[in-house]
């Protein structure tokens, strides 16, 4: 799913009287923010505890010759003046803006900043069977068929490098000969074995050259062998024991990486396609996070070793199952979240935390649902539906106002100027983001198919704007039923019966609550309240062009069928502590690896200048965190009111 990137915020409000008393120490954290200098400052102030139930997850293949050069690319642009970028935010989205409008509580907010660090926000998933992901274990399980730990090492760096050359197909060299200096069967053994766990697609066998034992690695079957993938049942050539799951479970810690990028990192390093990974959820690249992979025919040995050499990474938990992980296949997320540099009194932060814990909050989808420039993914996705297009392509390649990449403004100014693909693709050195895809797809079907062009986009990309429209309407209808009859279940009002949404009658009222009832996500498949919001939703889509009443698309995949989401959601094992503090830099809990590598608790200061707010809460699948927090400032989460509010924050 796309993210928000985004600096580290202040969640800021506009000071009142009451809040004057707290400007010393404000200034004091400003004037420390300002000159320090810390590693792990990043991006994405949104979490969203689960992909949404209406997407799918889904990697797009490396390619292996563009790869570096435009992670390289992507990560030498990352900063610029927060002055700048503050400038550039003002065309931004605000909550308002995509129907986010209503609290539940009646407390006075107050301020705080949200993932000052990233190391602030830690994520830890929830399996279906409600146990909360841990990374407590590094060993190994014993396999007496595991290879032995020379196999890693017996290689020299000149071997690795020439057998992924073979493996690539990067040279015209049909085998790599490797010389057996201790020539005994032990050491032969052992070479053979590297070859193949590490070089997946090579097979080997032993040649006399000149008096000398050589190991000759080559390809079985050509090209097609290494690009074929590989399933449960038809596993690569080397033996698996039948007696092991086809599948290594491993719990992954990650620091500011998304779930996507950390496949792709570890499908690098082992030298196999990112979709023999599996796992229930993506998680948040601005955060620590813990969480269950699945992987095919990969030894819990070979993924112990890359514990070694990846940064940012630790593998842990290792066993052996015959299943894969499906997505969705979660209860939710367990948040571990501070707030730094709050200013609401203890009273304030009291009632806060007691009604997110009694009532807790408007399920609304989040600001990272909606993109970060002046074009909203909604507006893409009406389009879509409208069956507009030359809108389409014109809203996902215009110029616009905002906070974009270098390379990405010269792109968009030359499609203006020329209209021509292929020109406007020379301007961008990233050709697997979205405008690289469709300028691609525009060169190979010609402009007047923009349908194939768009539909060269992944499909999850393409579903998330389509997506993005259906959870624009849902929170201005959200914010409309709260507005109209307040945070009670009244007659007309839907709940589900198992899966089955159904009208809450006059006589059944006294049986249901406000955190029974659910509203529809527009689509072919769902039914709207029988009370005044049910004819909203009509005069929205009738204002948007759209028929309620035929949702279906003449290209399948844009069919809507949609979908139920409650209203409220009440956070499950709240917690909360106020802590003081003195350097912004120290942590203020321990992390899983924290524990694995002995480091003790953060020694605080009673009466420290700062004071700061840890929180703990669950949250089921498709719900976001930051709107719980929201709830607790009650502030506008939006990059642009933050950067607004105050740039000082921004590195």
């Amino acid at each position: 799913m796309e993210t928000v990137e985004m600096n580290s915020v202040s969640l800021k409000r506009p000071r009142s009287e009451d809040d004057v008393a707290s400007a010393d120490e404000i200034k004091r954290q400003k004037t420390l923010e300002k000159s320090k200098a810390e590693n792990d400052s990043g991006q994405s102030i949104e979490t969203v505890t689960e992909q949404p139930e209406d997407m799918k997850s889904e990697i797009i293949p490396n390619e292996e010759s563009e790869e570096q050069e435009e992670e390289e690319l992507e990560d030498s642009d990352e900063d610029g003046d927060p002055e700048s970028f503050a400038d550039m935010m003002k065309h931004g989205l605000t909550e308002s803006d995509v129907g986010i409008t209503k609290f539940v509580s009646s407390h006075k907010g107050f301020s705080g900043i949200l993932k000052e660090r990233y190391s602030d926000f830690v994520v830890h998933e929830i399996g279906k069977d409600g146990r909360v992901s841990h990374l407590d274990d590094f060993s190994v399980p014993v396999d007496d068929e595991d290879p032995s730990e020379e196999t890693f090492t017996v290689l020299s760096d000149e071997d690795k490098q020439r057998l992924e050359e073979l493996q690539l197909f990067k040279n015209k060299e049909t085998s790599v000969a490797i010389e057996v200096i201790e020539d005994t069967k032990e050491k032969r053994t052992i070479i053979h074995q590297a070859v193949k766990s590490l070089f997946p697609g090579l097979e080997t066998k032993t040649e006399d050259r000149d008096g000398k034992k050589y190991i000759i690695a080559y390809h079985a079957a050509g090209k097609k062998a290494l690009a074929k993938v590989r399933t449960a049942t038809d596993p690569r050539k080397h033996s698996w024991p039948k007696s092991r799951g086809s599948y290594c479970h491993f719990v992954l810690y990650k620091e500011n990486k998304d779930t996507m990028d950390a496949i792709n990192v570890l499908s690098k390093f082992l030298r196999v396609k990112p979709n023999i990974f599996s796992y229930m959820g993506t998680k948040d690249k601005r955060a620590i996070t813990v969480q269950e992979i699945a992987v095919l025919r990969i030894t819990a040995q070979r993924l112990a070793h890359l514990n070694k050499c990846l940064m940012n990474f630790k593998l842990g938990n290792f066993s052996y199952k015959n299943h894969p992980l499906k997505l969705g296949e979660l209860q939710g997320n367990h948040f571990t979240v501070v707030l730094r540099n709050i200013t609401g009194t203890d009273e304030q932060i009291e009632q806060a935390m007691h009604s997110l814990r009694e009532i807790g909050f408007i399920n609304y989808y989040g600001m990272q649902r909606f993109g970060t420039t002046a074009v909203p993914t909604y507006q893409i996705g009406r389009a879509i539906l409208q069956n507009n297009w030359n809108e389409v392509m014109d809203l996902i390649l215009k110029p616009r106002p905002g906070a974009e990449k270098g390379y990405l403004v010269k792109c968009r100014e030359e499609w203006a100027k020329t209209k021509d693909p292929a020109a406007a693709l020379k301007k961008l050195p990233v050709k697997r983001c979205v405008e690289g895809q469709l300028l691609r797809g525009l060169l190979k079907y010609g402009m007047k198919n923009i349908i194939s062009a768009f539909g060269i986009i992944p499909r999850n990309n393409r579903l998330m704007y389509i997506h993005s429209y259906q959870s624009y309407v849902w929170n201005n209808m959200v914010s409309k039923r709260i507005e109209e009859y307040g945070l009670r279940a009244v007659p007309g009002d839907l709940i589900l019966k198992g899966a089955t949404a159904v009208h809450i009658e006059e006589g059944d009222i006294d049986n249901y609550t406000i955190h029974d009832v659910v509203m529809p996500l527009p689509g072919f498949d769902v039914i709207y309240p029988k009370h005044k919001i049910g004819e909203a939703y009509k005069e929205m889509l009738v204002a948007d062009n759209l028929d309620i009443n035929n949702m279906r698309h003449k290209i399948r995949d844009y069919s809507l069928s949609g979908a139920y989401r409650k209203i409220i959601i009440r956070p499950q094992n709240v917690n909360w502590e106020v802590v003081a503090y003195d350097d912004p830099k120290i942590p203020l809990f321990t992390t899983d690896l924290d524990k694995l590598e002995g480091k003790p608790l953060p020694v605080l200061p009673t009466d420290g200048k700062f004071r700061a707010l840890k929180m703990e809460f669950s949250l089921p699948p498709s719900t976001y965190a930051t709107m719980a927090i929201r709830e607790v400032l009650k502030m506008d989460t939006s990059i642009k009111n933050q950067t607004q509010l105050n740039t000082t924050w921004l590195r």
